[in-house]
């Protein structure tokens, strides 16, 4: 096969090593990672299928949920498919042109994941801040309004790291130590100046990040707040179920993306082959738990689910 003989001095070619002294496990590490991403897909094609399906779905809540959903199968497709190829097939080479393109679509996936979540938080704090105008305030054509301003939010923050990229000069050496085209792995490769393009990178980590966490803080604090004005029990323990499922997504979006970019920053004392495992499974983890905790906790998702499931 033709990737078999790519040499790291083809100028238009990259190397994917996979993992790096792991190279006799690649076909076990695989299994764990393909089940992850196969469930992955089915509970997030399923639960976006039942919500277009479903007129009584088709509210802001779930509107969002599916968009959620879209953007986990988004950025989990960008990575995995390729990462198997290198496991089972030993297809390690991958053009500039495609590592660069997997490189934007897998990081504009992660900020329209970010801005769905500070939608889903605001979308929280009308529901229990201002209950009475909710249906007024969130209608589906402004969700959908919301949902396109993060698309192009995401599209014009990220465009500029692969463009960046992209007339930079490679060394050399064009192998990369990792499953993916991980950006500051390829910005590593650059015989050229790359300060802007570090630079950029800590922009943007710092203001999709930075300011999304405090937006989605801010509304959680507003709704903490309202929550305790409510002396009824049952409706304070209502008002807290409504936000429980949201919480659970953030923790397992935002931990395990913080606890990836902590791993990478102060990667001293990890070996390698820790830190690319972990970053593969911090894509495929909440892909797959988010239409599980939806599922559980969100009843009337989850009859309409069993409903379908119950058809086949």
């Amino acid at each position: 096969m033709a990737s078999f003989n790519l040499t790291p001095s083809d100028p238009s070619t990259f190397i994917l090593m996979g993992i790096p002294g792991l190279e006799a496990a690649h076909v076990l590490i695989s299994i764990p990672l393909s089940m992850f991403y196969i469930m992955g897909l089915l509970g997030n094609f399923t639960v976006s299928f039942v919500v277009s399906k479903e007129e009584t779905l088709h509210k802001p809540m779930y509107l969002l949920i599916c968009m959620l959903a879209l953007t986990d199968i988004s950025i989990s497709t960008s990575v995995v498919p390729k990462a198997l190829c290198v496991f089972w097939f030993n297809l390690k080479g991958i053009t500039v042109v495609s590592c660069l393109t997997q490189m934007f679509f897998l990081h504009a996936g992660m900020v329209m994941h970010s801005a769905v979540l500070v939608i889903m938080a605001f979308d929280r704090y009308v529901a229990i801040c201002d209950p009475l105008r909710y249906s007024i305030i969130l209608t589906n054509a402004r969700i959908a309004k919301l949902g396109l301003v993060g698309l192009i939010r995401a599209v014009l923050f990220i465009l500029p790291v692969p463009l960046l990229l992209s007339g930079q000069p490679f060394c050399a050496n064009h192998i990369i130590p990792h499953t993916y085209c991980e950006n500051i792995a390829v910005v590593k490769m650059s015989c050229g100046d790359t300060i802007v393009n570090r630079m950029y990178d800590l922009v943007i980590v710092s203001v999709v990040i930075g300011l999304d966490l405090t937006l989605i803080a801010l509304s959680y604090g507003l709704i903490i707040r309202a929550v305790f004005r409510i002396s009824s029990k049952k409706t304070h323990q209502k008002a807290l179920n409504t936000c429980t499922v949201h919480i659970c997504v953030i923790l397992t979006s935002y931990t395990s993306s913080l606890f990836s970019n902590l791993t990478h920053w102060f990667s001293q004392g990890i070996a390698p082959h820790v830190h690319i495992i972990l970053a593969n499974f911090y894509f495929l983890v909440p892909t797959m738990l988010n239409p599980i905790i939806y599922g559980v906790k969100t009843k009337e998702l989850r009859d309409r689910v069993f409903k379908y499931i119950c058809r086949i």
